[in-house]
């Protein structure tokens, strides 16, 4: 297991996206002798059989386990609310913040419902990003430390990492960091905004032109080849969105399958893809959101989410549920019978009907 590296300055987090590690050849191998052998027909638990296989492969191990699931959930503020983006204050932020802390959330109940940890680290609440139709959000040091930060939550011994976030004005800032990212042939800023937390009307109108002048304001800082997906969330991300890119790129040195939940935690993670392609390769995404933007932004990682509940709620709420059908794979995998031990003839899978 590589140590995750130093990150000082963006320009250290482009450097490590080159030395990511690998999938684990030898697991997938051990992976690929047992699965052959088990009582049914080859591929016909359909995408569980990939679930298991890819658990092997980003844990480093057979058989994969699903003992230590730990749900992280990262709020921040943003300068953007002030614009009435959202149908909530700003102040709603540091409210839910509480409330998780309480165990009052949905995230606490499906926490408990699945077995999955869980932790909420808020982001300097009191010192919001700013407008980012003014200004860069954060400057680059701003940026780091939050990358760091989540950096720092990652840990040995994870089985699987939920990912989600809470922050007033979020989805806008999602929405804009997914234009900037895929700007042009990946649609306007209308394709990628959404009702958030559930705004229409003039107000949606108002958050759609917001998320253009966002990007148009930036267009210079985001026309470098190198740094362009990095300095976009600095320009247009939150410190939320920060910590998840850092969590997920810890989680891979550290061997952590990540499952990431809707619209604003995907669109962090995307940097890292934008920037270095396959760097997501250790991450699935645990449910699509109603936010249309976020169907789209799966689209552009070629990935397909486990679940498809319209759910929009955030706080790591879809990953968390995904972690059951993580360990439905895990259980089928490992609790099976193989033809062997089953005594069913033949040695091999019988051909599917």
């Amino acid at each position: 297991m590589t140590p995750p590296p130093t990150i000082q300055g963006l320009d250290d987090l482009i450097e490590a996206l080159k030395t990511l590690p690998g999938p684990d050849a030898e697991a997938a191998a051990a992976w690929a002798a047992r699965e052959e052998r088990l009582t049914k027909p080859p591929g016909a638990l359909g995408r569980l059989e990939e679930i298991s296989l890819w658990l092997c492969q980003w844990q480093g191990r057979h058989p994969p386990s699903l003992g230590a699931a730990k749900a992280q959930v990262f709020a921040a503020n943003h300068g953007i609310a002030a614009r009435g983006v959202s149908a909530y204050p700003a102040d709603v932020t540091g409210q839910m913040v509480a409330n998780f802390e309480a165990g009052g959330a949905a995230i606490n109940q499906l926490c408990q419902a699945f077995g999955v940890g869980f932790a909420i680290d808020a982001l300097a609440l009191e010192r919001p990003t700013e407008d980012f139709t003014q200004a860069p959000a954060m400057t680059e040091a701003e940026c780091v430390d939050a990358l760091v930060f989540g950096m720092g939550t990652v840990t040995d011994g994870m089985d699987v990492l939920c990912l989600g976030e809470m922050g007033i004005g979020n989805t806008t800032s999602a929405a804009a960091l997914a234009l900037a990212l895929y700007g042009g042939a990946g649609g306007d800023a209308a394709d990628w905004t959404g009702a958030g937390t559930g705004v229409s009307g003039k107000t949606l109108a108002t958050k759609t032109g917001i998320v253009n002048e966002a990007v148009q304001f930036h267009r210079s800082r985001l026309g470098g080849p190198l740094g362009a997906p990095v300095q976009a969330l600095r320009c247009l991300g939150g410190r939320e969105m920060a910590a998840i890119a850092g969590a997920v790129l810890a989680a891979r040195y550290r061997r952590v399958p990540v499952l990431l939940d809707g619209y604003v935690a995907t669109a962090a993670a995307a940097v890292l893809d934008a920037q270095h392609p396959g760097a997501l390769d250790h991450c699935q995404v645990g449910h699509v959101s109603g936010e249309p933007g976020h169907r789209r932004l799966l689209e552009k990682l070629g990935k397909t989410a486990l679940l498809d509940l319209d759910m929009r709620l955030g706080e790591a709420t879809g990953a968390v549920l995904a972690v059951a059908v993580l360990r439905a794979a895990v259980a089928c995998h490992t609790g099976m019978a193989t033809f062997e031990e089953a005594a069913v003839s033949g040695g091999k899978s019988p051909e599917s009907p």
